[in-house]
């Protein structure tokens, strides 16, 4: 068996490393049109910022530890430039020796990944505008900023925009960025990427939201960036972060059937149209795992399986790579953000009825040193209560609730299931009712007609008809408070209905939700009968409706019945 693998890194390392596993008699030959064959390419913004610090740590092979360990034969620098069906043929062009040769096959894997997209904005080409997929790019980057580079403009919010901008930071840099939606981490929903976006403010990056950069010119070796509002930002090197499109101009070439995006169509097996050809990786196209929609998702853990994929099925195994969820998670200073499953505006696209909650726990157990409130969004199915998409945002413990729910939509659970989930416990590491629990449990409630809620976003309509209560302490209302609401302290309110209308709709609110919902539970069994609280609190709202306790930073931890006397900490009410 003959097995060539057009593309190295993630997905072609991975199906040249299983298929020798498989097979020790198999000739493999791997061809990479760059210089490197398999790095970490997910690790350059943190050598640029000098996190890591030994740039060889990022070089995972080489063509001499892959032939001695696994005896591949891998060609750098060797592009292919043809795909011939009929001959199972392939047209190489030998960079390093300038020459032009062809290659057989018996199986063809390609595994090119995708480009960075540089759209036609004029002066696209300007020799101080970068882009950051590989480690010759990293490696200019890094010689501008030896070199004196004091200032960048990053074009894009989305993972790669986020960490370069930091990486910046890291370095001292004055850093701007630029991103066409109205929000950082596009697929992220909205108030979600809020909570990044004042902490990335926070930490001194300035944002230009909604906006795109139309005009690229000089200006004395430095680069001027025009945007669509007239505006014009000057630096010492620009990186383009806008995101990525396939690299599939030899399928296309060679007739493969392709997807709407620009993807490859691969079934089950990752084969595609041709039945000796595969391919895996950012360049092809998959299921989404909740919608059933096609999709294309640049990730490394599903290209590493699918290359895992190709080898199985090549060798008679009849593996099979069921579908793609996104689950993804990014570090921006000293905050994390991770997504898995669908967002809501992905839902609302695609018609799909769901619901949501919000929530903000500690990482850990409050009272153990070191934690802060996460920011929680979990979207479910009305009837049934199936996970649809999770999403979280905060300081610690993040990553590990996203895993969580990652694989409770794998497995198809539901929001009552999260309520028995038996998950590790310990002061500095959790809570003995988790985070996951806790979401579990809210949207348990709701689907149960335990309470009922009113949303930031639909302020101040949705209340306009009705009686808004801040149930937190006077202080904390005194420091700032909903407009239109009034206050009675949780506290007092057993003491204070007959204050309250009960014919009117009454809309609860506080800081997490949590005075809230037994304020609801009150009402409710007090002979009120139309009783909202505000989903996630005034810390939700604050990611709709910007207050000035949006600054940015962690705040207090949330602890149950204790709120009010976390309130007195000095500087507690500073922060959302």
């Amino acid at each position: 068996m003959k097995i060539v693998i057009i593309g190295g890194v993630a997905a072609g390392a991975s199906t040249a490393a299983r298929a020798r596993r498989l097979n020790e008699d198999a000739e493999i030959i791997v061809l990479e049109k760059d210089a490197f064959i398999s790095f970490a390419n997910c690790g350059l913004p943190y050598h640029i910022s000098g996190e890591i610090k030994d740039r060889n740590a990022l070089l995972l092979q080489t063509p001499k530890s892959l032939k001695q360990t696994l005896n591949i034969d891998v060609r750098v620098s060797h592009e292919v430039t043809q795909i011939n069906r009929q001959l199972k043929q392939l047209t190489i062009v030998d960079h390093q020796q300038k020459i032009t040769y062809t290659e057989s096959y018996e199986k063809l894997v390609l595994c090119q990944g995708a480009d960075a997209l540089r759209p036609p904005i004029p002066g696209i080409d300007h020799q101080k505008i970068f882009v950051l997929r590989n480690i010759p790019d990293m490696d200019a980057i890094i010689q501008e900023i030896d070199e004196g580079a004091r200032k960048a403009i990053v074009i894009g919010g989305g993972f790669i925009g986020i960490e370069v901008a930091e990486a910046f930071r890291q370095r001292n840099m004055v850093v701007e960025l630029v991103e066409l939606q109205n929000q950082l981490m596009p697929p992220f929903d909205y108030e979600m990427a809020c909570d990044l976006r004042y902490h990335m403010e926070s930490k001194g990056v300035q944002l230009h939201l909604g906006h795109a950069a139309k005009k690229f010119t000089d200006a004395g070796g430095k680069v001027e960036v025009v945007l669509d509002n007239g505006h014009s930002l000057t630096a010492d090197l620009v990186v383009l972060a806008i995101g990525v499109r396939p690299a599939s101009n030899l399928a296309v070439d060679a007739e493969l059937a392709m997807g709407d995006r620009g993807g490859i169509i691969v079934d089950e097996h990752m084969q595609t149209s041709a039945p000796d050809i595969y391919a895996a990786g950012d360049m092809v196209e998959v299921t989404d795992t909740v919608t059933g929609t096609p999709t294309q998702l640049p990730l490394a853990g599903p290209a590493n399986r699918q290359g895992r994929i190709v080898a199985d099925n090549i060798f008679g195994l009849s593996s099979q790579y069921r579908s793609t969820q996104g689950t993804a998670v990014v570090k921006v200073f000293d905050m994390t953000a991770g997504s898995t499953g669908a967002s809501e505006k992905t839902l609302q696209r695609v018609n799909r009825a769901y619901h949501k909650v919000y929530l903000h726990p500690s990482g850990h157990a409050g009272y153990y040193p070191g934690t802060a409130p996460m920011h929680i969004k979990l979207l479910f199915e009305p009837e049934s209560g199936k996970l649809l998409g999770a999403q979280v945002v905060g300081y610690d413990g993040v990553d590990k609730r996203i895993d969580v729910f990652a694989t409770a939509i794998f497995a198809g659970l539901t929001v009552f299931d999260l309520e028995h989930l038996e998950l590790a416990y310990a002061p500095p590491y959790g809570s003995a009712k988790d985070p996951v629990n806790m979401a579990g449990f809210i949207a348990s409630n709701f689907l149960r007609g335990d309470l009922d809620f009113w949303y930031a976003e639909n302020f101040p309509e949705q209340v306009a008809d009705g009686i808004l209560i801040d149930v937190r302490s006077s202080k904390e209302f005194k420091n700032w408070s909903i407009p239109g609401s009034i206050n009675i302290p949780l506290r007092e309110l057993r003491s204070r209905l007959d204050e309250i209308e009960v014919e009117k709709r009454i809309y609860v609110y506080c800081r997490v939700g949590f005075r809230s919902y037994l304020a609801y539970r009150i009402l409710k069994q007090k002979g009120f009968k139309k009783v909202a609280m505000l989903a996630g609190g005034s810390k939700t709202f604050n990611c709709f409706c910007r207050t000035q306790l949006a600054t940015g930073k962690a705040g207090v931890p949330f602890v149950s019945y204790a709120e009010e006397k976390l309130a007195k900490i000095p500087g507690a009410m500073k922060n959302a």
